[in-house]
């Protein structure tokens, strides 16, 4: 399998983020002990050090990340095969992600600094809680690497506004609020899967995940408030509630025609 996604979810919109080019990036794998699903990790980072935490997980479980200590280091959640795209991004969205993971592999959790913390050599300790909750579904186990491959190329596209197609859907992102029209791009890949990223009136982009036809997750985020996720079809409409936000998305968005 080729190494991800993503966003799932704004991250499963992926962001187009920093790539980080630097040559001395340190990766680490991430270790559970034996019978464990979390981890908590104790490091520092000096100057523009970036360190790339690396974990292997499954469609369909969730990765929870903690970052404590230092104000200037953030971190970043990265799918397999990322160029750095992200599902998560620290410095927009803050110091604790939740990401329902929508294709298998191995995920990085980039960790570095900004600012006058970055230029100035600062050296800044911090403590990374790292959990991996849920047991994958045996169709997501089974699935073979070129569904996965799908999921990442869809997504990776949609982060760099590489669309299928273009138009508006209806949307309401604020409770109880009536539904208006959003701007949305699709990135497809075949077969139902594909990443459609929604923006809102704000300028923020809403990336909704869908595989084998299905919404799996979006990429929301500590700083939306609510990150609860949940769809329902309607004859060829996916009516789909991502935090406090609302989406009504045509099958033809997904498959085209």
């Amino acid at each position: 399998m080729r190494t991800f996604l993503s966003c799932l979810f704004a991250a499963l919109a992926l962001v187009a983020v920093p790539s980080f080019a630097q040559p001395d990036i340190v990766k680490r794998p991430v270790q559970f002990a034996k019978g464990k699903s979390g981890a908590t990790i104790k490091g520092s980072l000096t100057g523009d050090q970036t360190v790339d935490y690396t974990l292997r997980a499954a469609a369909g479980q969730t990765m929870t990340v903690k970052l404590s200590g230092a104000s200037a280091v953030y971190h970043n959640v990265m799918p397999p095969g990322s160029t750095g795209e992200a599902l998560f991004v620290g410095s927009r969205d803050g110091n604790r992600s939740t990401t329902t993971l929508p294709a298998s592999g191995e995920y990085t959790i980039r960790l570095y600094q900004m600012g006058h913390a970055a230029s100035s050599g600062k050296r800044s300790n911090f403590t990374l809680d790292v959990a991996i909750a849920g047991v994958a579904p045996q169709a997501a186990a089974a699935q073979s690497s070129a569904e996965d491959d799908k999921m990442v190329d869809a997504s990776a596209r949609a982060s760099q506004g590489r669309f299928n197609a273009t138009g508006k859907i209806p949307c309401a992102w604020a409770k109880g609020q009536p539904m208006s029209q959003c701007d949305f791009g699709v990135a497809r890949a075949g077969g139902g899967t594909a990443a459609v990223a929604v923006t809102l009136a704000d300028g923020r982009q809403r990336v909704i995940f869908f595989k084998a036809g299905k919404a799996i997750t979006a990429n929301l985020s500590q700083a939306d408030g609510n990150m609860s996720f949940s769809a329902t079809k309607e004859a060829d409409l996916h009516l789909i509630r991502a935090g406090n936000e609302r989406y009504e998305i045509p099958d033809a968005a997904i498959y085209g025609g």
